[in-house]
């Protein structure tokens, strides 16, 4: 086997892996999001194939395909959502992992069309700041996409407006942990709704944001001008 083969073999098994654990925790159902990561320094990604299935989904069916729709492999369809990945991978280089989910309590607030404010400091620190909600994009379209980044901004995670979520990471790790915190801080801020009016926290946040910078984030430098620091 070439050490070309030996990457994207081991590629194939990062996204299988990392598609079992969001679905072991609840993230997906099957025949629900998707999983892929990057070819490093190609236009290239792996992405979990149509139709799902969690438990039974092995290397040889994901898919491997050019970021300009060139299928690299023969056998399953990309997931129906490739478009919403491709817009992440040539918008943001740095990031080698997307997960889009249908979270439940993600896609409660998605469906509200209702951003998660800042409500927790480690939401800075992994996340980039508040969680905001995408305007309504078309599933399997490049509208998509484009309110996806939209409302990504520089940061590691989103809503899709009636849809469910979407997170990023500098791995495929970095990335579910994205997504576990995106489904975590929609349930907490679903839950506290439930109560009274969250109290969203505004000061004393700079050096935060500073740990995002150094740690998290995943994307162009000049996107974290934008940064409150």
């Amino acid at each position: 086997m070439s050490e070309v083969d030996e990457l994207l073999d081991k590629l194939r098994m990062d996204v299988v892996e990392t598609a079992k654990k969001v679905y072991e925790r609840g993230l997906n159902q099957n025949n629900e999001g998707n999983v892929s990561v990057r070819v490093p320094r190609k236009e290239e990604m792996l992405i979990t194939p149509s139709g799902n299935i969690y438990e039974t989904l092995t290397k040889d069916q994901v898919v491997h395909m050019a970021f300009d729709g060139t299928p690299l492999s023969s056998g399953k369809l990309p997931s129906t959502e490739v478009k919403l990945h491709l817009a992440v991978y040539k918008a943001r280089p740095k990031v080698q992992c997307v997960i889009h989910t249908h979270s439940t309590y993600a896609t409660i607030l998605s469906v509200l069309r209702k951003s998660i404010p800042i409500i927790m400091e480690e939401q800075i620190i992994y996340m980039g700041g508040e969680i905001d909600v995408s305007s309504y994009g078309e599933a399997h379209t490049e509208d998509l996409g484009e309110v996806a980044l939209k409302a990504l901004g520089y940061k590691n995670g989103a809503l899709l407006a009636n849809h469910g979520a979407i997170a990023c990471g500098k791995s495929p790790s970095n990335a579910l942990k994205n997504a576990e915190l995106v489904e975590k801080f929609s349930k907490i801020y679903w839950g506290a709704l439930q109560i009274g009016e969250p109290i969203e926290l505004k000061e004393g946040l700079s050096k935060f944001y500073v740990m995002f910078k150094q740690l998290f984030a995943n994307c162009p430098k000049k996107m974290l001008k934008n940064l409150p620091i």
